[in-house]
């Protein structure tokens, strides 16, 4: 069993963290969910998502008066096809049934087997600027990218822009080779609005913790640029 986790923001002065727990069993993975307001005590709530689903991530501010959490269901009764949806919440703990926001694309895209959501989606004039990780198969076995997608500030199960491609690969020999060769896999995000710099935390073929930089106008720009989504 292992647990792989993120800290949201979800309120002034209070933070929850929810990501989903490994278990290598029947069960699968779940999404729990913990509060803390000064990460010396943390107050664990248990399981808000049951098995089986994962990459889940908090948007940090409520949408009419309620939480929106992102998240992938894995199992076919919980709408699982490798995509990304998501759930409303009025307390963080109940949760409504699963929205559809973005789906791996058909044929032979670099996003094509599944995608997952990558770190907490940070808000920007344009929309919630959602980076996430999309698979695909090949011969050599399954190949992990980033890629970018803008989502609406007031409904956010509606994709204005999709990048068409992604924007970071599995290049470095760190990123090739470990225990799950060719993989980055996007974690953290911070934005320092002094230099416009983007920071993104990176798993690198689940054996190295990377980061990459670039400035948030230019991922804004890039993505404007991509051809609207019906």
């Amino acid at each position: 069993m292992g647990v792989r986790g993120r800290a949201d923001r979800v309120g002034r002065g209070a933070r929850a963290l929810g990501d989903h727990l490994h278990r290598h069993g029947p069960a699968g993975p779940a999404v729990f969910l913990a509060t803390t307001e000064d990460f010396d005590t943390v107050e664990r709530h248990g399981v808000v998502k049951h098995p089986e689903d994962k990459n889940a991530a908090l948007l940090p501010h409520r949408i009419d008066g309620r939480w929106v959490l992102l998240h992938r269901p894995k199992t076919e009764f919980g709408g699982g096809h490798g995509e990304i949806v998501l759930s409303r919440s009025d307390d963080l703990v109940g949760w409504s049934a699963p929205e559809q926001v973005l789906q791996p694309r058909a044929g032979a895209w670099w996003d094509s087997l599944r995608i997952g959501i990558g770190p907490p989606p940070l808000r920007t004039e344009h929309g919630w600027l959602l980076l996430y990780h999309g698979v695909k198969d090949t011969v050599a076995g399954d190949m992990y990218r980033v890629g970018l997608a803008l989502l609406d500030l007031d409904e956010p199960t509606r994709v204005l822009r999709r990048l068409p491609s992604w924007i970071l690969a599995p290049f470095a020999d760190y990123e090739r080779t470990g225990d799950v060769p060719n993989v980055v896999f996007p974690s953290g995000l911070l934005h320092d609005e002094a230099s416009d710099e983007i920071r993104l935390y990176y798993g690198a073929a689940d054996s190295s913790i990377c980061l990459a930089t670039a400035r948030l106008r230019d991922l804004i720009d890039v993505v404007l640029a991509a051809p609207r989504e019906p």
